[in-house]
């Protein structure tokens, strides 16, 4: 099998030479990586490398996936980019920095087998850059090996002129840090770093660790020590650097920050761009490579890519050359023209490959919602066997594969599973089901492959990053996973009592799981796994002295009919409410597809899902005619920026103007600057109006908005004086709406009812977060990071000189700049000639708020644009600007700060891809409130990325919510817990919505219990972790379709592998319960022989339904009103599920599977 084409390709290459390109064919998308593994297994045969330059990242990234699939004995790398635009002031990600220099030591040592590469992936604009002489590698790479004789100080000054770090801590690449005999080193290359132990001079042992954990993960005899930078940093370097730099620049050098920086030692961030100044001669990739022993294949249209580029660069060169504090080198000097480029491939054997459209059908394969949703599929596969062709079907991940899997087995399509695709060639099975990432589906000689992309209308979205989904805010308020023993819980049937943790027990089914409560009088409950949608955190004012409840007692029933008569109440203002909103009249906008999407294009970054969902929200609220009240919660720097930008967008295309309002000058500029950059291609007008533009620019901007000349106007509060008038304001954005005083928000809450409202915030106050959970407000969150964030390292610590001198040199090493929190003006000067005494290596400005606004914007202004790299301020930077090259926040006394104040400080840094550092320092711990050290826990342990929100339902439960309509609600939500409290309001205001009466007694949906007489949980030895197991259980529980329990199916899968028998049972229960709680079925009890299935007193479905299934079988019948008894046979718990299955959907008819398909 395969031979023709292994001949083909192999016959390709054969006719390949330096003198000229050939063009080959490689066949359609996803077949052209099967073309490219043979033929790198071809070269690889001949000790051959095959280099493959692509035009764009997002192709490598794909091959990369897809030739590790098809061929995974081969060494396949791709070497990335710095990923910063030329000339930027950020430095590259230290692990892209590692990984670059691995890939060109192993290039330059390719004679050695250890270090061989059969397959190297860049874009042709990586390929194009210069970078350093191979000499440069070669020369400065060292090794350490157990037994061999070291001086430590030696040893340390060979890794400070490598361009590491000495730190007390290593976490990143780059880093060393000495402890006596122990030496730790992370070197650059490395997955993982290393500790030396040294036994007097002589290295007694080296061992790998975990930088997170510190704990040793095992010996190895040796390690390689890579530069620590792209470019040499020892003494002479330097010095060599300060001469080019005046042999290359005119005028004055002092003037420049980075030569200024570099004769005190310090490295910029950005000093990557003059990477030519530490060389005596020019290298790029091809220099690394062997015209012998290297075949290039170029993808796509290289030239147009190239040419694209260097236009960009050459822009933002003329933009950037003429600032004497930051000159820069031409773009000829760090990067080949496309000439250059095409010339330099002369040198090597090369082709351009031809890629054609796909050959697969391009008819739906699988239909779910049809009746037989797999009948193409039957179909296909019939047709592929006439052909004499085999076929795989592969899916993205083994989550998915077992959500196929159980489709196809629910359709009676068994297939059997293979683990790689060599399997599936040496097998004889006709079709196979097996995981990979390839996008689309191929045809190749007599093998067919179909993926997702073939099998359903729209496949799941794929980027090749990480599958993400959007964050569930209900799920994020009953979470469970952040349990611990002893913590409140609500049972809706018994009531408030104290999680005592997971058990198995033994029962007649065999092993099973069970949540331990502990209520009033030491009573127990064990509640089944199955049934944790029961269950919910409670989230009361003082969650150590909850209500504990008596089991038996009617104590629970009082107090949740007293609260349910107090929802009603509410849900009938609540509805007022939203009647007198449905009433008011907004405007629907309308506006260009086509225009948003080149509007959109111009975002730099990938959204993140949760970034997406809060966009998609807006754009619609602000398509329908009814005013938007929306409130978007996102971390600090997660893109809720983007949103305003987008909505902005839409508002001015639909013909109105939009007004920003920021709660501080200084973000006001910001926003300002934002704004006027991403709409500087299109025809719209954006003004700002602050304390900072004179009284002529003013009047400018006010005439603008009143004419309707000006479109986009952002300022702070003197937006809502009664001199501005606009000629068409359409919609509003508020950023830190909890920053403006009562006399504003009075304005805003008259503007909410004519024009669209968009609130951002990171963390709401608790009144807000309330009225939006309430369905008072719209909301979305946004708590999922972008791409390469890395949460922000929180460290509490006692203020010692020490401390702060490694804290900030430790940035400034880096190039990065550091804030210095200190809240109090009167010593603030005596702090500062501290530092200048402590760390005389910084440029220090001090900035607070008692400076007059012109002095504070230039010493901001300053810091933004590094003449300083320590800020010593007060909280007058907690809604500050962005400064990406910020990432180390130091705060004295951070005891004093309540918690929402130390998370918004905290998010000053960490706004690019470094990592960020918080220091918290306090005066230890016996000079400290117990209350400031709970806070100081708190916000050490929610160190995760999005974890704003929490900290906000941390603060409602310590605060409570006050009064959202006027009434004291307070004391009803304390007694049944806030989450409950919120699904009696919603239950109430919808039944009152569909006229209704609000049932007191039963104030909560039905909720369906399953007994199925069989195991259905996670085995501890499939999910050893029993948070992972609980948060797995709750998630389950709180699904409300298919799709999302589904999507958990997934998730176990990929993380667990295949998932056992009883895992299987507890997803199947779940899937009933659906069914069941939207038909009306109360409960079910199914043994091998019989089945009880009870149903609510007014059932969702057709009565007559249930009477044509008892006329048609004989073995059903009635017990009572509400109880029916099934007899059949079912021994295996596959066998109870079908039939089960059957019967709901047999009741059903149709309506109820599309509500929660």
């Amino acid at each position: 099998m395969f031979e023709k084409f292994r001949e083909r390709v192999t016959r390709d290459l054969s006719h390949l030479s330096a003198k000229a390109k050939r063009t080959l064919a490689l066949g359609s998308a996803s077949a052209d990586a099967l073309w490219l593994s043979e033929a790198a297994k071809a070269a690889a045969s001949e000790n051959k490398t095959l280099v493959l330059i692509a035009d764009n990242a997002s192709n490598c990234l794909r091959l990369k996936e897809e030739i590790a699939y098809f061929a995974p004995e081969l060494s396949v790398v791709y070497f990335p980019d710095w990923e910063t635009l030329p000339y930027d002031l950020v430095s590259p990600h230290q692990d892209l920095v590692s990984d670059r220099l691995e890939i060109l030591y192993r290039l330059s040592q390719s004679k050695e087998t250890k270090n061989r590469i059969d397959v190297i992936l860049l874009t042709c604009t990586t390929a194009a850059q210069t970078i350093a002489p191979v000499e440069y590698l070669a020369g400065r790479v060292f090794f350490f090996k157990s037994g061999e004789e070291i001086n430590a100080a030696t040893l340390r000054e060979r890794l400070v002129s490598a361009g590491y770090e000495h730190v007390s801590q290593v976490v990143a690449p780059g880093e060393f840090s000495v402890r006596g005999s122990l030496i730790d080193i992370y070197p650059m290359g490395s997955t993982a770093p290393f500790r030396l132990d040294l036994f007097d001079n002589e290295i007694d042992s080296i061992r790998r660790f975990d930088p997170d954990t510190q704990r040793s993960l095992g010996t190895v005899d040796e390690i390689r020590i890579l530069p620590g930078r792209e470019f040499p940093v020892d003494n002479q370097s330097l010095i060599n650097f300060r001469a080019k730099w005046r042999e290359n620049f005119t005028g004055d050098p002092t003037k420049a920050l980075i030569y200024k920086d570099l004769s005190h030692g310090v490295i910029n961030a950005g000093i990557e761009y003059y990477l030519p100044l530490f060389f005596d001669k020019k290298a790029t990739f091809f220099d690394y490579l062997d015209p012998e022993s290297a075949i290039i294949g170029l993808l796509g249209d290289n030239e147009a890519a190239l040419t694209r580029f260097t236009e960009e660069t050459e822009g933002r060169y003329k933009f950037l050359k003429a600032d004497p504090e930051r000159p820069v080198l031409p773009p000829q000097m760090l990067y080949l023209r496309s000439e250059g480029f095409f010339v330099e491939l002369k040198r090597f054997a090369r082709f351009q490959g031809k890629v054609d459209q796909a050959q697969i059908p391009n008819r739906l394969l699988v239909d779910r919602k049809a009746d037989k949703p797999i009948q193409n599929l039957e179909r296909f596969i019939d047709e592929e066997k006439v052909r004499g062709n085999r076929v795989l079907i592969l899916a993205p991940s083994a989550g998915r594969r077992e959500t196929l899997a159980q489709l196809f087995d629910r359709n009676a399509l068994k297939l059997p599973y293979c683990e790689s695709f060599n399997e599936f060639i040496t097998a004889d099975e006709p079709v196979m089901l097996s995981v990979g990432p390839l996008l689309q589906g191929l045809s190749v000689e007599s093998i067919t492959v179909l993926t997702e992309t073939e099998l359903y209308a729209s496949p799941p979205k794929r980027s090749l990053r990480r599958a993400t989904h959007a964050t569930n805010v209900d799920m994020m308020i009953r979470d469970l996973a952040e349990l611990k023993i002893g913590d409140p819980v609500v049972h809706i049937t018994h009531g408030i009592g104290r999680y005592a943790g997971l058990q198995i027990i033994d029962t007649a089914n065999g092993k099973e799981e069970f949540l331990r409560l502990d209520y009033a009088n030491d009573a127990k409950l064990f509640v089944p796994v199955a049934q944790l949608q029961l269950i919910s955190r409670y989230s009361g004012s003082d969650a150590e002295h909850a209500p504990l409840h008596h089991l038996g007692k009617n104590d629970w029933e009082k107090a949740k009919k007293k609260a349910a008569e107090k929802v009603r109440d509410t849900a009938a203002e609540l509805l007022n409410l939203y009647v007198m909103r449905e009433k008011s009249q907004g405007h629907a906008f309308r506006f260009s597809r086509a225009d948003y999407e080149a509007f959109a294009e111009s975002f730099p970054f990938e959204e993140t899902a949760d970034q997406h969902a809060a966009i998609e929200a807006v754009l619609d609220d602000m398509k329908s005619d009814k005013p938007m009240d929306r409130l978007v919660c996102g971390d600090v720097g997660f893109g809720k920026t983007e949103v305003a930008l987008r909505a902005a967008f839409a508002a001015v295309m639909g013909g109105k103007q939009v007004a920003i309002l920021c709660p501080t000058t200084l973000l006001a500029e910001q926003h300002a600057h934002t704004f006027k950059d991403r709409f500087s291609s299109w025809p719209v007008t954006v003004a700002e109006m602050s304390r900072f533009r004179s009284a002529k620019q003013t009047s400018q901007t006010l005439e603008g908005l009143e004419k309707g000349t000006i479109d986009i106007v952002v300022g702070t509060h003197k937006l809502l004086s009664e001199k501005v008038k606009f000629a068409r304001l359409g919609l509003v954005v508020i950023d830190e709406e909890h920053r403006f005083g009562v006399r504003q928000k009075e304005v805003l809450k008259k503007l909410r009812a004519e024009v669209d409202v968009l609130t951002l915030t990171a963390t709401p106050i608790p009144r807000t977060l309330a009225m939006s959970l309430e369905g008072i407000r719209s909301f979305s969150v946004i708590a999922t990071a972008p791409e390469k964030r890395l949460s922000i390292k929180t460290i509490v610590r006692k203020e010692s000189p020490e401390v702060i001198r490694e804290a900030v040199m430790r940035e400034l090493k880096r190039g990065g700049q550091v804030y210095f929190l200190h809240n109090d003006v009167a010593t603030i000067e005596n702090r500062r000639q501290q530092l200048e005494q402590l760390i005389p290596e910084a440029r220090i400005v001090v900035g607070h708020g008692q400076m007059n606004e012109r002095e504070l914007e230039s010493v901001m202004r300053d810091f933004y644009q590094q003449r300083y790299n320590l800020l010593l301020c007060t909280t007058i930077i907690e809604t500050g600007i962005d400064v990406p090259t910020a990432n180390t926040i130091i705060m004295h006394r951070a005891d004093k700060f309540g918690l929402a104040q130390l998370h918004q400080l905290r998010g000053r840094v960490g706004r690019s891809h470094h990592q960020a550092y918080a220091y918290l320092l306090t005066p230890g711990k016996d000079a400290m409130t117990q209350n400031a050290q709970k806070r100081l826990e708190a916000i050490q342990n929610l160190q995760d990325l999005g974890s704003g929100f929490y900290l906000s339902m941390h603060d409602l439960e310590i605060r409570g919510a006050g009064e959202v309509l006027g009434e004291h609600q307070s004391g009803e939500i304390a007694a049944v817990g806030y989450d409950l409290y919120n699904q009696m309001l919603r239950r109430a205001v919808k039944s009152m919505r569909k006229n209704e009466t609000f049932d007191l007694d039963a104030p909560f949906q039905a909720m369906a219990e399953i007994n199925l007489h069989a195991p259905a949980l996670l085995p501890a030895d499939y999910v050893e972790d029993v948070h992972q197991r609980l948060s797995f259980y709750k998630e389950l529980a709180s699904c409300e379709t298919f799709h999302a329990i589904e999507t958990v199916r997934e998730a176990l899968g990929d993380r667990y592998g295949k998932l056992p028998q009883e895992a299987n049972t507890l997803i199947e229960t779940h899937r009933l319960r659906l069914y069941c709680q939207l038909l009306g079925i109360e409960r079910i009890e199914a043994t091998e022989s019989v089945m009880i299935i009870t149903f609510i007193a007014k059932p969702h479905f057709e009565p007559m339904r249930l009477i044509e299934l008892m006329q048609k079988s004989k073995n059903m019948r009635m017990m009572g009103a509400t109880k029916l008894k099934i007899e059949t046979s079912t021994p295996t718990i596959d066998a109870r599920l079908a039939y089960l299955r059957g019967f709901v959907k047999a009741l059903d008819g149709k309506s109820a599977a599309d509500k929660i398909s």
